[in-house]
């Protein structure tokens, strides 16, 4: 059983392009720069997949593969990528910087403003820019506008990281979404005024914690009742029985049996 739903404010459509990467709900990703650091105090950032990941790249990038990793999980700008969209003439939805935080410390703002330049030159595209640095982004949109392809989204894996969302508010972009993954606790009741999408899963890997279920169906009931659309990605890799840890490919995408696959799309 599939999930579709229209509203007067937003419609939720499920028939968007199947990604071509392992990221469901986009369509290519775009790193402009690779690394991170973790931030003090946040689950999500504790056992982040970039960390496992950008070590592997870096030793591919040292076996004589130029694949940009020569610093490992060090953040490390990448401009040769800032113009990549400007040569993709179909309409493509991407996802920035899946292995890096586009709000991180060490950014800078005139490089992030070559950036939106790009974003402004290529409004055939839309881009999805998701960070754990809520106040690094309404610093840097206090004296800039957000681009109309652009969806901006926010983390909260807990309820300790719902601040994230007032700063989200601030944020005068025309689709605001939560990713809600990895959810390592229950977030209780959530003010959803002003957004239109929450993205939510289970964490994966060998490290994974589980979800439980009804911090789950929390949000997705909220969701429904304040016609925002939820996507549930996965349940990773421990299911609703909370007990068996398995492949996240054996464990599904159904949340009480329902496959919820929306995605908000602004009304012209």
């Amino acid at each position: 059983m599939s999930k579709n739903r229209k509203t007067s404010v937003t419609n939720f459509q499920t028939n968007v392009t199947k990604s071509k990467n392992k990221i469901e709900w986009c369509e290519k990703t775009l790193n402009v720069s690779t690394g991170c650091s973790r931030i003090s105090g946040s689950s999500a950032c504790s056992r982040c997949y970039m960390f496992d990941l950008a070590s592997r790249l870096k030793g591919i990038y040292d076996s004589g593969v130029k694949n940009g990793w020569q610093n490992g999980t060090k953040f490390t700008l990448q401009p040769e990528r800032i113009n990549v969209p400007l040569g993709i003439k179909n309409p493509t939805m991407f996802f920035i910087n899946s292995m890096s935080d586009i709000f991180h410390e060490e950014m800078p703002f005139e490089f992030l403003d070559d950036f939106f330049d790009v974003i402004k030159r290529t409004p055939h595209h839309t881009y999805q820019l998701l960070t754990k640095r809520s106040a690094i982004m309404v610093e840097y949109f206090k004296t800039r506008e957000v681009p109309e392809n652009v969806w901006m989204g926010v983390t909260v894996e807990n309820d300790k990281f719902k601040y994230r969302i007032d700063d989200l508010r601030k944020v005068n972009a025309k689709i605001r979404f939560l990713s809600v993954e990895p959810l390592l606790g229950d977030l209780g009741e959530l003010n959803l005024q002003g957004i239109h999408w929450i993205i939510l899963g289970g964490e994966s890997g060998n490290k994974a914690r589980p979800m439980k279920e009804e911090w789950a169906v929390n949000v997705q009931k909220q969701c429904e009742e304040k016609n925002v659309a939820f996507l549930f990605k996965q349940w990773g890799n421990w299911s609703a029985d909370g007990i068996k840890k398995r492949k996240k490919s054996d464990n599904g995408r159904l949340l009480k049996g329902v496959l919820y696959d929306e995605y908000p799309i602004i009304k012209e």
